[in-house]
């Protein structure tokens, strides 16, 4: 390339903008992408309003060729994955970058160098990707699954990209799957009375969360996640600050009847969340609220009749991980949900995950259920 690549260090909210605009650009060439709002695209690279800050310190790049964006990526430093030990994914040492694209490998490579750079003055040994911004938010890049479009909070990515990323002297270190599912399938007759059993046991309860006490009930559902996940490759808590702003963000997208938490002895001791593809309207009305898209999204909102359906997030409590009535409780869960859905929303397809390759528990349920994997997200990893 014959022009010189020009690298802008992003500092102010016009920035950020900017930022968030090169990566809408992108996404609208690339097939199958959906339009996400640009207004959340914009809180989620805000040090003022999104809780990750608490704990984390990032600096955004802009690549450009005269004057042109033809790029960015993000590179950022979460002190919480610092504390973490280092077999899980992270520790010590350990910056991150996301929020990678480019118009080409040259492009891809100045701004991964700048990035490698920002974390070494910080440091940093050691620099994990692509991570956007948060492992909670959109880890991975997607090296298989491009020839459909993403269900809602999961990461689209060009192929290609990943080649880049190797070739600029990344290892893959963790692979993470999502699982398709026909959820008009019955299960088979051994996992029905595996749910059978567990609805004659009086020791067992599957309710629907319950909306209008949703801050009390985020805070149990994330209290279960922090213990269940704690043991897992690239787990960082959530903090209390980010516990309340998730709850505010999932609360328009929460329907009572397809989120379960499952007691036992009147104990909440496992839950499983339920989200109607958002991206199903986005992609009609291209990301924009206004002027018209708000009433599209508060229609839909109320029923999402015929979305799709991903579970993002499910959790047992440690205690309970190793026995047979964790699976149980999984199956219980699914079972109540996956009827609500079919009967009452119309919905004919589901997706798990994402889920660590490695994820014996997860994986062993999807494969019982009889999903297949429909997409693969690869984080990266090396050495500074």
């Amino acid at each position: 390339m014959d022009a010189q690549i020009g690298i802008e260090a992003i500092t102010d909210k016009k920035g950020r903008a900017r930022f968030v605009d090169v990566g809408r650009e992108f996404a609208a060439r690339l097939e199958h992408s959906v339009p996400q709002l640009r207004s959340e695209q914009l809180e989620l690279v805000d040090p003022a309003k999104n809780p990750f800050f608490g704990h984390a310190r990032a600096q955004l790049y802009i690549a450009h060729i005269n004057g042109k964006p033809v790029g960015r990526i993000s590179a950022h430093i979460d002190e919480l994955a610092l504390e973490m030990p280092p077999e899980q994914g992270f520790g010590p040492g350990t910056g991150m970058f996301g929020y990678l694209d480019a118009d080409s490998e040259e492009i891809a490579a100045k701004l991964i160098d700048t990035a490698q750079d920002w974390l070494r003055e910080q440091g940093m040994t050691r620099i994990v990707g692509p991570i956007s911004m948060s492992i909670w938010e959109e880890p991975g890049l997607l090296v298989r699954g491009q020839d459909h479009p993403p269900i809602i909070m999961m990461g689209h990515h060009p192929a290609h990209y990943a080649q880049w990323v190797e070739n600029a002297g990344f290892e893959r270190v963790k692979t993470l799957y999502t699982y398709d599912l026909d959820i008009t399938a019955e299960f088979s007759p051994l996992l029905q009375r595996v749910v059978k059993s567990g609805e004659r046991n009086a020791r067992i309860t599957v309710r629907p969360v319950r909306k209008k006490e949703w801050d009390t009930e985020a805070a149990t559902i994330l209290e279960i996640l922090n213990d269940a996940w704690s043991d897992n490759w690239g787990f960082v808590p959530l903090t209390a600050d980010e516990v309340a702003y998730t709850g505010v963000k999932l609360k328009p997208i929460i329907h009572e009847d397809l989120n379960m938490i499952a007691e036992v002895d009147g104990k909440p001791v496992a839950f499983m969340l339920t989200f109607p593809d958002v991206n199903h309207v986005l992609s009609k009305i291209n990301g924009k609220l206004m002027p018209f898209g708000w009433f599209h999204m508060l229609r839909w909102l109320r029923k999402p009749k015929g979305s799709d359906m991903r579970v993002p997030l499910m959790g047992v409590l440690r205690e309970y991980q190793n026995s047979r009535m964790a699976s149980q409780l999984a199956f219980m869960m699914i079972t109540a949900i996956k009827k609500v859905a079919t009967g009452k929303y119309g919905s004919t397809r589901g997706e798990l995950g994402w889920i660590l390759e490695d994820n014996q528990g997860m994986v062993a349920i999807s494969d019982a259920i009889e999903s297949e994997v429909n997409r693969e997200y690869t984080i990266y990893a090396k050495s500074l």
